[in-house]
């Protein structure tokens, strides 16, 4: 396949379905979120979108990186471990938006924090640019993970 058209689905695949954790998200925002006791730290709420937008746009980047790369068992793995952090990341905001499961979302959100990290190190043996693309994704869902527990904490 084309670099160029795995490219343009390596985005797609993130920023697409990445967007679609918005759906359980957007409608809670002004009404059960805005309910929540939450820490000096909270970030303003129209942080998030442009955020979660440039994050997933790194990770397209990122997965096309290694994709590119010739098929092999390693690099299977790598996508695999990929797509597992990726469905995390959905369901993240499933637990934590839809159900206002706070301690299930902190719960969730280490497992998820784990496979980034895992992901990471996979994607370095095909690419270490790959890896260094999904520092700032590790570094915010790390910030996530405090403010996820500092709300269940005051909630």
């Amino acid at each position: 396949m084309n670099n160029i058209i795995k490219l343009i689905l390596a985005l797609l695949f993130t920023v697409g379905f990445g967007s679609l954790g918005g759906i359980f998200t957007v409608a809670e925002i002004p009404t059960w979120y805005q309910t929540l006791i939450k820490p000096s730290f909270n970030p303003p709420n129209w942080l998030f979108g442009p955020v979660w937008t440039l994050l997933y746009t790194l990770m397209g980047i990122a997965l096309w990186l290694v994709w590119k790369q010739p098929s092999t068992t390693n690099r299977n793995w790598a996508i695999g471990v990929f797509i597992i952090q990726f469905v995390l990341n959905f369901l993240w905001s499933i637990i934590f938006f839809k159900y206002h499961l706070l301690g299930w979302a902190l719960l969730e959100i280490l497992l998820m924090w784990i496979f980034i990290l895992l992901t990471i190190l996979f994607f370095w043996q095909h690419s270490k640019l790959a890896s260094i693309l999904l520092m700032p994704y590790l570094f915010w869902v790390s910030f996530a993970t405090i403010l996820n527990a500092a709300i269940f904490r005051l909630n």
